[in-house]
């Protein structure tokens, strides 16, 4: 493929929802905030480079096999078989390790921008894949419960992966989404580890009967069919214990009036759902003013649903 002139471009992706609860690895949500921004530049050495990274105290590996970001534009050439260089510089917005989606953020705002400036060879849908080849660099799993919302906006359910078959769900437009961020890091390989290999019948009809409903509540909007099925019975009860002061923050998130609350990917985020905004507001300061009985810091985010998904921004 012919190199192109040095161009440049800027694109966002946010932050989500991983999991959304009882939805282990196959269900993710996108929020309007925090989110990361990448800058790319086409160069004629032939080589994909990250040049700078801010935000995230010199811990990413600017190695280009290395960073997701980097992996995931060198995975999109490949497939086009183009040695166009690129230069990536990554805004890391989004806390390290906190649950929010991290990783696919930075993947996921490069592909967007890598695909926009080769002239849109792909469809969002179809750059999730390059974005799960970075996901594996990340926490050695090509899970898509980050990527595909962060990627595509809204409520995604990824049906399977062998092959990969993603279904947006609708989401009801008063539904908000508070994100309570405490100040520690729990990194999702870690998190992984720790969780059973094998669960019972009982429980596995209980996640089964959650995940069902969230999605028909979605779809129906359906508030208290929402709340009702934000329950897992999988992974919170293990991981939950990384979360000082959970069971606390989240009987405060429900006692402010939350539809529910639970874990955003593998945490230590907690995230919550309500049905209107000063309702999610609230419920965010509770859930903090709880963290800090418990010693910890956080960060309050309250968006509705991101339903745009990442996106261009000059």
């Amino acid at each position: 493929m012919e190199i192109k002139k040095v161009k440049s471009i800027r694109a966002f992706a946010p932050a989500s929802i991983g999991n959304v609860s009882c939805g282990f690895d196959v269900l993710g949500m996108a929020v309007e905030a925090p989110g990361d921004e990448v800058e790319l530049t086409l160069t004629s050495d032939q080589r994909v480079t990250m040049k700078k990274i801010y935000g995230d105290s010199g811990r990413l590996p600017l190695a280009a096999d290395q960073n997701t970001a980097s992996v995931a534009v060198q995975s999109f050439l490949n497939s086009i078989n183009s040695s166009q260089g690129v230069e990536i510089i990554l805004h890391k917005n989004l806390p390290l390790g906190s649950g929010m989606g991290s990783s696919a953020a930075s993947s996921v705002a490069a592909l967007v921008a890598i695909n926009h400036l080769m002239n849109e060879p792909y469809s969002k849908k179809e750059l999730l894949t390059f974005a799960l080849d970075a996901e594996r660099i990340a926490c050695g799993a090509g899970h898509a419960d980050n990527a595909a919302p962060c990627l595509l906006g809204g409520c995604v359910l990824v049906r399977d992966y062998n092959p990969l078959d993603i279904v947006e769900i609708p989401t009801p437009d008063r539904l908000y989404c508070t994100l309570v961020h405490p100040h520690l890091e729990v990194k999702t390989a870690d998190s992984r580890r720790i969780l059973r290999k094998m669960i019972s019948i009982s429980d596995a009809v209980t996640q089964w009967g959650n995940v069902a409903g969230l999605v028909a509540g979605l779809m129906l909007s359906d508030y208290p069919l929402i709340g009702r099925s934000l329950k897992d019975v999988v992974a919170e009860p293990i991981r939950s214990v990384l979360i000082p002061g959970f069971d606390e923050v989240k009987a405060a998130a429900v006692q402010a009036g939350a539809l529910g609350c639970g874990i955003s990917g593998s945490g230590p985020t907690l995230f919550a759902f309500s049905d209107a905004l000063e309702t999610a507001e609230r419920v965010g300061k509770e859930m903090k003013n709880s963290f800090l009985k418990n010693g910890l810091e956080s960060d309050v985010f309250v968006s509705k649903v991101n339903k745009e998904g990442a996106r261009i921004i000059e």
